[in-house]
């Protein structure tokens, strides 16, 4: 089993993405359940943890109330405002559900299909895609080279999704290329944050509003970026 652990991180590291930058160890959280809300790709739960309570988020899970959970990689987050639920948590967790061990076979297989799809991406990822319609498209290297100019300005980009993170602080990370833009001065590849869901080698339509020198805490910081993200195929 460690073997193929060791594989499918080398795998990565030789992929050639540029990985988000590594936050600390975060603590475990554990209380019993009592309140379950879920919303599309996520699962809010009340907890009581000792003689207090606390939300935690997690990416959709079948949880019941009066079960005891714990929530690992725990983030804490305050004033998060969750739009579907129109609430805003003073407080929350951001942190998911243990994993349960994958069998030798089962681990082969992901990495296999990993190992298909990153092949896939990797072959597509710097083709010319078609730039965005309108008066605020751009492509990648003109969102990430005039970052000062469309700071906080609303904007429409095409591209391939070269990379997916899934339930990030709440978000879903996304890395986006469109052939526009040099590796060497880091101004052809773009991060989008979103609630929208994607798959890697998707091509997709992104219209979101556009930050600069943004700071997330724990090691996610990034020059340029685009933020509240809706995704279209």
């Amino acid at each position: 089993m460690k073997w193929i652990v060791a594989v499918f991180l080398m795998f990565i590291a030789s992929a050639g993405w540029s990985a988000e930058p590594p936050a600390p160890d975060l603590p475990a959280l554990s209380g019993e359940v009592l309140e379950v809300l879920d919303v599309p790709s996520y699962t809010y739960l009340r907890l009581k943890t000792g003689d207090t309570e606390t939300w935690a988020a997690i990416a959709t899970a079948p949880v019941k109330v009066g079960t005891t959970v714990t929530i690992e990689n725990a983030a804490l987050m305050d004033d998060f405002e969750s739009k579907t639920l129109k609430k805003t948590f003073e407080k929350i967790y951001f942190g998911n559900l243990p994993v349960a061990p994958l069998s030798d076979a089962e681990a082969k297989a992901r990495i296999d299909s990993a190992h298909a799809a990153a092949a896939r991406a990797k072959q597509e990822e710097n083709s010319a895609i078609t730039k965005a319609s309108g008066a605020d498209g751009r492509t990648v290297a003109e969102i990430v080279t005039s970052d000062a100019e469309l700071k906080d300005s609303v904007v429409s980009v095409r591209g391939r999704v070269v990379k997916y993170s899934a339930g990030i602080m709440g978000k879903n990370w996304i890395h986006l290329r469109d052939g526009s833009g040099s590796s060497a001065y880091a101004s052809d590849d773009l991060l989008v944050t979103t609630l929208d869901q994607a798959q890697i080698g998707d091509v997709v339509l992104v219209n979101g509003i556009v930050r600069k020198d943004k700071d997330f805490g724990a090691g996610y910081a990034y020059k340029v970026l685009i933020e509240d993200a809706k995704l279209q195929q």
